[in-house]
């Protein structure tokens, strides 16, 4: 049985044990006073406070010296990359099999309803082989060249749905570049030429509905090519355009693989 020594030892200890987080006779909370935490919640706010003031300020000057009408950086611009549609660098299905090349269709589709008539009413029509320079006033929307999808003929997905992935002879879109020697193709528009009249791009501000010109690329397999992974490179041939820097794979080039299975 506990003696009393004992028992008034442990109401001791349970009532430090509270003091410790309130202290009634001291009113302390934590070992704080309630002003000295009024002091510190105070100094932390006024210290976020100026964090806050200082990373606003930050960006306040930073947006400054941006323009909404031309880039910041244009290292890049001279040395375009390539990219194609659909958006794979391994396309493989079974041309016998709509289940397997339906998400390479449905890509290709989706990409090109901004190249509708409908989209492409407020575009202009442009003079072709020049560039269509335009003054550089504030606030002024730039206008833009239309760009039909009727352009890309077989590969328009107007007179075929299927691009023609049904068939065995895919269509692949590119945004930028022309030839291939691996296998025989055709080009739409014809010769596989972007025209000048789409440059120069003046940002996505000022030319509000630019749409990139393209290029269609028709494979035209045979039998032979069916059923084994082919590679195919296109490249940007252009004065001042680079397309052989081996430390970057994609400057004004795009190598892709395609697979076709009956």
């Amino acid at each position: 049985m506990a003696s009393t020594e004992d028992k008034a030892a442990s109401k001791e200890n349970t009532s430090s044990w509270k003091d410790s987080i309130y202290n009634p006779r001291t009113g302390e909370l934590l070992g704080r006073t309630a002003s000295s935490w009024a002091l510190i919640l105070l100094f932390y706010l006024v210290f976020y406070c100026f964090l806050a003031g200082m990373f606003a300020l930050t960006m306040w000057v930073m947006l400054l010296t941006l323009d909404d009408y031309v880039p910041r950086y244009r290292d890049r611009i001279p040395n375009p990359g390539l990219v194609i549609r659909p958006n794979s660098l391994d396309i493989s299905f079974n041309k016998s099999d709509p289940h397997k090349y339906a998400q390479y269709v449905k890509n290709l589709e989706s990409f090109l309803q901004r190249y509708n008539d409908t989209e492409q009413e407020g575009n202009e029509d442009c003079i072709s082989g020049q560039y269509t320079l335009q003054e550089d006033e504030e606030g002024v929307s730039k206008k833009a060249c239309h760009f039909r999808r009727a352009l890309l003929s077989f590969c328009s997905g107007l007179s075929d749905t299927n691009f023609g992935y049904h068939e065995g002879n895919p269509c692949v879109l590119l945004k930028m570049n022309r030839k291939d020697n691996l296998i025989q193709m055709h080009y739409f528009p014809k010769e596989g030429r972007f025209d000048k009249k789409y440059f120069p791009y003046y940002g996505k501000k000022a030319h509000e509905n630019y749409v990139q010109p393209l290029v269609a690329v028709k494979l035209m397999l045979t039998k032979e090519d069916y059923n084994k992974e082919l590679t195919v490179e296109c490249k940007v041939e252009g004065s001042d355009l680079r397309n052989n820097d081996e430390r970057d794979k994609f400057l004004g080039r795009v190598t892709f693989r395609i697979k076709v299975v009956e």
